[in-house]
């Protein structure tokens, strides 16, 4: 009996060997996923914070452009305002003039060619400026 209850506890303690073997593979594979979730996690949080400079950096470059598109059309805004008071100013002056060829006209009884005044509110591309050419560049519309 005691050459059989040897025989059994040895097979038990292989069995319990065995098991614990299993355990502590299991524990050591576990331990190595969870090393390599974390290092996942870490690399996908570090690829996320990479991301954020790169739109921070985009975004601030588009405030910038607007910015400095915003101070551009303001310019352009205060020069057509100043160009549309001396349009005005000009066309007075134009009917002023016209007026007094008018009164000259009728006075001598000589005809005058006296050209109408275009409405520059209503047809502003029928206006015709001879005098002055409109220069413009391939870069006249490039915002930097």
């Amino acid at each position: 009996m005691t050459s059989c209850g040897q025989n059994v506890s040895s097979g038990s303690e292989k069995d319990y060997v065995m098991v614990d073997d299993k355990k502590k593979r299991r524990m050591v594979s576990n331990r190595e996923s969870a090393r390599r979730s974390r290092m996942r996690k870490q690399n996908h949080l570090d690829e996320l914070l990479t991301q954020v400079a790169k739109l921070q950096n985009e975004n601030n470059e588009i405030v910038h452009h607007i910015d400095s598109t915003t101070e551009h059309y303001l310019q352009v805004d205060a020069e057509n305002n100043v160009l549309r008071a001396q349009m005005m100013e000009l066309t007075d002056r134009l009917q002023s003039l016209n007026s007094v060829l008018y009164i000259m006209e009728e006075v001598s009884g000589f005809p005058f060619d006296i050209p109408e005044i275009p409405d520059p509110l209503m047809k502003p591309w029928q206006l015709t400026c001879h005098s002055q050419p409109i220069m413009a560049s391939a870069n006249m519309f490039q915002f930097r």
